[in-house]
């Protein structure tokens, strides 16, 4: 008898042809999912709506929320402070202009921004902000030390990360690795990408699917409650809203009452050294090349925070500012500070504070006739 060897493993070879056809069905999958997916799945916006705190890091939310706009609407642009930190969502800016003008002013400030990560959010996430006028704030107090500027030379944790620039130009704080700098460089060009994310932080707690499925009960570390959970019953198919009654903001908040504490003196940073100052530049530019009417506000920051010496300093600043947006053509205001009463911190307005800045607003010439034209 002739014991011939036993080969078990089975090779499947591809002709270049069928390779093609792997091929063609993987980059159908890749666009068309995420096409797909967002016709499916709801996603109730309506007045005032903000993209919820828990969804800060979901760029498919914001891309989806901007491209729902109605042709009209003016789009407000900004960090945590056009986002509403400590106010609900019909306490912040664009709901009491909308409220005071008739027009309808969209929120599109994120929490945790600033102008390097704001930048790379409009250019990958915020294609659906054109031709429209947008208003954009300018919050220099990111300015207002190396840290916050990220540009000094010690290696930081910052929100966002995955949104500034990864290569061009250098941020000294920023350290991560090549190979990390180039998968996030790659996620915020594929949309294919940018909705796996969505999926991890709308349905499964900001975690990854192995990440949801060992995670342990909350009251018990030693039971693992999704180990043998169906991962797609955790999908809805509805984008999570915000938080009716949010513990964190609005007026009954413990978190909503004015600032305490003396007048600080901050390392402001020169604008002809400032990485964030660079961002929001190349911002203004950005959006004016897809054909956008900008205005800019500058503050209103909590003045009554600095030390007399320091608000010299800042005022310095403030007027470099203003001279670039003058020499660049962009219509512009440098919001009155507000009363101290009306600051929860160094540059966030409480719900008062966002209603009296809408009215000074409205002041304005310069601003009304930008929304009449």
């Amino acid at each position: 008898m002739n014991d011939a060897p036993c080969n078990d493993s089975i090779n499947i070879r591809l002709s270049p042809r069928e390779w093609l056809v792997a091929l063609g069905v993987f980059v159908v999958i890749v666009v068309v999912t995420p096409a797909l997916w967002r016709k499916a799945e709801k996603m109730e916006t309506g007045p005032d709506y903000r993209v919820p705190y828990p969804l800060s890091n979901d760029y498919w939310v914001y891309d989806r929320h901007v491209r729902q706009m109605s042709a009209g609407a003016i789009v407000v642009v900004g960090d945590s402070v056009i986002w509403g930190e400590y106010v609900s969502r019909d306490g912040t800016l664009s709901h009491f202009l909308s409220e005071q003008t008739g027009h309808s002013f969209i929120n599109a400030g994120v929490n945790g921004l600033y102008p390097l990560a704001l930048e790379g959010l409009i250019k990958h996430h915020g294609r659906g902000i054109r031709n429209r006028k947008v208003l954009l704030h300018c919050n220099l107090l990111w300015l207002s030390s190396p840290e916050r500027d990220l540009q000094a030379p010690k290696e930081q944790v910052f929100n966002h990360p995955g949104l500034i620039p990864q290569f061009s130009p250098p941020i000294p704080s920023y350290r991560a690795g090549r190979d990390t700098r180039v998968t996030r460089a790659i996620e915020n060009r594929i949309p294919f990408l940018t909705w796996i994310n969505h999926l991890q932080e709308a349905h499964f707690g900001q975690q990854s699917i192995p990440q949801w499925t060992v995670a342990e009960a909350e009251d018990d570390p030693e039971i693992y409650p999704n180990s043998y959970a169906n991962p797609l019953a955790q999908i809805g198919m509805s984008v999570p809203g915000e938080t009716a009654d949010d513990p964190e903001r609005g007026t009954s908040s413990s978190r909503h009452r004015p600032w305490g504490g003396s007048p600080q003196s901050l390392d402001w940073v020169p604008l002809g050294n400032s990485l964030q100052w660079q961002g929001f530049q190349r911002l203004v530019r950005q959006l004016q090349a897809r054909g956008n009417d900008v205005y800019v506000v500058v503050g209103p920051l909590n003045q009554h925070k600095l030390t007399e010496v320091n608000r010299v300093r800042f005022l310095e600043l403030e007027n470099g500012a203003v001279m670039w947006l003058k020499k660049n053509g962009i219509q512009y205001w440098v919001a009155d500070t507000l009363p101290s009463g009306s600051y929860a911190d160094a540059s966030h307005p409480l719900t008062r504070g966002y209603r009296e800045l809408a009215e000074n607003m409205l002041d304005q010439g310069s601003f009304t006739e930008w929304i009449a034209r």
